[in-house]
């Protein structure tokens, strides 16, 4: 195929449904629910700030470069790029709704934020049990229409939760032993911290998702309950020379022998999963 075509977005792996992408100034708001440290909360404040292209002096390869992937899915669609800040952080340290949740309330915990132009991220502790966490999810993501100042508006939510307590080789490998298939060992966490770390893995793949999927008419392949979107379709992969098991051949730490892929704001290191580059048909990493 000549350089410069774009290919048919109909024959890719992740089909284009023709609606709206997530665009603009959007705001990522953290509701914080159950008790975490301030240092932990730090290491998601500190990647969220590291999204955006005008955080300085980040050393490369940069979480902001990972997240410039997601642009050719702007391309394919003709629509204006996104751009994400961190916006408020909310605490509800004291259960609110309890130590385990539905569906249900998550959504009510999302609505806490802001109501439009938004992703409001709901981050579950390590005691509270969420529907379907650690069975067949570590987060998930979504939308709610909305009514701001009498007009209709749609925000983005996230759920994620750390799961080192409860299923560490489900939603933090490569950082635990995996659950199940090839035993490898388990690599050193960038941020000392293997539950905030899987936490880090798995929300910047719902984020990627929501991006090119908020409102389930986006990119993507298969039902819409349980979609294939930007770095699901690429499931294991963190570096070249992945394969089942292996994470793919990562950057280490010569201080602390932390494995990671993507330097972040304030000298901060982060492992982040291969998004799928609709441009190439693969699934892209940074190293």
């Amino acid at each position: 195929m000549p350089s410069g075509l774009v290919e048919d977005p109909q024959t890719q792996l992740l089909r284009y449904h023709k609606g709206a992408l997530l665009h603009g100034r959007i705001s990522v708001n953290l509701i914080w629910y159950g008790k975490f440290k301030p240092s932990q909360r730090a290491i998601v404040s500190d990647f969220i700030t590291s999204l955006s292209s005008s955080t300085p002096a980040q050393s490369q390869p940069s979480v902001a470069a990972w997240w410039r992937t997601t642009e050719k899915y702007y391309h394919l669609a003709n629509s204006k790029s996104i751009s994400l800040y961190l916006g408020k952080q909310l605490l509800d340290q004291n259960y609110s709704h309890g130590k385990s949740l539905s569906e249900k309330q998550i959504l009510q915990l999302a609505s806490k934020g802001e109501q439009m132009n938004a992703i409001n991220v709901v981050l579950t502790a390590s005691d509270v049990t969420v529907e379907g966490f650690c069975v067949n999810r570590c987060g998930s993501h979504g939308s709610k229409s909305a009514l701001v100042k009498g007009k209709n508006s749609k925000f983005a939510y996230i759920w994620v939760g750390n799961s080192e307590s409860q299923c560490p080789g489900f939603c933090a490998w490569p950082f635990h032993q995996p659950v199940y298939g090839p035993q490898s060992p388990p690599l050193v966490a960038p941020n000392n911290d293997l539950g905030m770390d899987g936490m880090v893995i798995n929300l910047s793949g719902l984020l990627a998702g929501t991006a090119t999927n908020p409102f389930g008419n986006g990119f993507y392949q298969g039902p819409t309950g349980a979609p294939l979107e930007a770095t699901s379709a690429c499931p294991g992969v963190y570096a070249k020379g992945a394969y089942p098991g292996y994470a793919g051949d990562l950057l280490v730490d010569s201080t602390t022998g932390a494995s990671y892929n993507a330097h972040g704001a304030n000298g901060r290191k982060y492992l982040l999963p291969a998004i799928y580059d609709p441009s190439t048909s693969r699934c892209s990493t940074l190293v």
